[in-house]
């Protein structure tokens, strides 16, 4: 039975509702300083602190709860009976109930005026206290670290007569060890200067296996991430993901965010095999799906809008597709959708991009870098060559350089409006990657507008290219031959504009 509670709170959100609600269980409610303030503002009453230890709040509020009368009540376990005998001859009652939250390290730590002085006052020490010992001793007492959790225990207290159930309990000790782990993460970041990555990943489930069949696979997600998450999307239809599809999906998902208009991206083997914008997203699939419907077979879709009917009957007409992710699907796409049961259907939300910098775990380490997010504008353009490309020929380029940084290195791409045509993905010659896109591309090629997304080492890439019948490229420059790629294209009649920009994907 929660008998007695003690509650020490930064954030008063939802507290006085909460504290109503333990005042008609029948709970009394130990409180000190602005808490048991703000509680007696509300018509709660509380017993202070104070009157249990017989000790004030000292040097300046640095010591209030760390005595060993607070401790002891909470820390008793309440099966050994030589606990209980050196509670009741030292008069002192057990505290079934700690609701604790933390000076607001974060918050302070973040600003840029901050000083060492500031910080350490910053560093709650009561607090944590309570609550690890709450958690450890979690069998006895229940611990509650932020407002998110009251209206469940109260619920739960009502329909318990005023207990928590073991699996409650548990539930909350365990996240009251994440939030003090996250709290001392914090203080040990700023004071190591930020010197050190910590990685705080929860579990979400076992995967059937990882990229074959002999290696185990489980997927984890970051709770302090705040964008569009693989690890948060509604999965809602078909069987379960399996590693290569949440990769997949990712890959999609990260291209889908650089892009406004109705968009659809078709990957394979984390690279797309397809991409296109058109007026309507049913249409930017069709577009997408052309350029290569041989390997899109058994492929993974990413588009950046609700799914309507017209789109959902073009997926359903696709011969073989794992997967499709998607902010949301109209209730008659999916029904439609949902008729081929081994198709798995994702809903990811609204798309937001939030700060994802991308780690890749090499032997015994970590390498760390931003997210690549440059979005290259027309004003950034540098033109190279004796003919400029047109209007048109610009807003190509521009959609073909979105495309190719989500594109393996060596990587071109080939474009006709906004759609591609031809990709040569992951080759270690970029002449290489030249051929491989104009023969996906065929009789589209001509006409059509190269992107690259490095420089040309040589000016074979070039000549291949207007061999083929591309009109423009897009490309970084930079390269010591810069001058050799610039002839070539002038002796093609081809248009050229560097970027400045290299989109690197290994």
């Amino acid at each position: 039975m929660i008998k007695r509670a003690f509650i020490s709170v930064f954030n008063k959100e939802e507290l006085g509702e909460f504290a109503y609600g333990l005042r008609d269980l029948g709970v009394e409610i130990v409180s000190t300083g602005g808490t048991a303030s703000f509680l007696r503002e509300n018509g709660i009453e509380v017993k202070n602190l104070e009157e249990l230890t017989g000790w004030p709040s000292i040097l300046g509020g640095r010591v209030k709860s760390l005595h060993p009368i607070v401790h002891a009540g909470i820390l008793a376990d309440r099966s050994d009976p030589r606990h209980l005998r050196e509670l009741a001859e030292r008069g002192i009652e057990p505290i079934d109930l700690i609701v604790c939250n933390f000076y607001p390290f974060k918050e302070i730590s973040a600003k840029s005026e901050v000083t060492l002085d500031k910080i350490l006052e910053a560093i709650d020490i009561g607090g944590p206290s309570l609550v690890r010992a709450a958690a450890k001793n979690y069998r006895w007492v229940g611990v509650l670290t932020t407002p998110l959790q009251y209206k469940e225990v109260l619920c739960e207290l009502r329909e318990r007569n005023g207990e928590l159930s073991p699996g409650t309990k548990l539930k909350l000790a365990r996240e009251a060890f994440r939030i003090t782990q996250e709290y001392d993460k914090l203080i040990y970041r700023w004071l190591a200067g930020g010197s050190f990555l910590d990685l705080h990943l929860e579990k979400v489930a076992d995967l059937r296996y990882g990229e074959n069949p002999h290696q185990r696979a489980s997927l984890y997600r970051d709770p302090s991430f705040e964008g569009t998450s693989l690890a948060r999307s509604e999965k809602l239809s078909g069987k379960p993901l399996s590693f290569n599809n949440y990769r997949d999906l990712d890959a999609a998902l990260t291209m889908i965010l650089d892009f406004d208009e109705p968009f659809a991206a078709i990957f394979k083997h984390a690279s797309p095999c397809g991409a296109a914008t058109a007026s309507s997203l049913a249409q930017a699939y069709q577009d997408a799906l052309e350029c290569d419907p041989l390997s899109a077979y058994g492929s993974v879709i990413g588009l950046n809008r609700k799914v309507d009917l017209e789109t959902a009957h073009r997926i359903d007409q696709t011969k073989f597709i794992e997967c499709c992710l998607a902010p949301d699907y109209a209730p008659e796409a999916l029904e439609v959708l949902k008729q081929k049961k081994n198709r798995r259907f994702l809903r990811c939300g609204r798309l937001k991009r939030g700060e994802a910098p991308e780690l890749k775990f090499i032997r015994g380490g970590v390498l760390w870098q931003e997210e690549d997010t440059r979005i290259i504008e027309e004003a950034d353009l540098q033109v190279v060559t004796k003919r400029r490309p047109s209007p048109q020929e610009i807003e190509s380029l521009l959609f073909g350089f979105k495309v190719v940084k989500h594109i393996k290195s060596n990587a071109i791409v080939l474009v006709q409006d906004k759609k591609t045509v031809g990709i040569g993905a992951g080759q270690p010659s970029r002449v290489d990657a030249v051929i491989i896109s104009t023969r996906k591309a065929g009789e589209r090629a001509k006409g059509s507008i190269l992107a690259s997304d490095a420089f040309f080492p040589m000016r074979d890439g070039i000549d291949e290219a207007a061999k083929a019948g591309v009109r423009a490229i897009i490309q970084p420059g930079g390269s010591k031959r810069d001058a050799e790629a610039i002839a070539a294209a002038d002796e093609r009649g081809l248009a050229m504009v560097f970027t400045g920009v290299r989109h690197f994907r290994h």
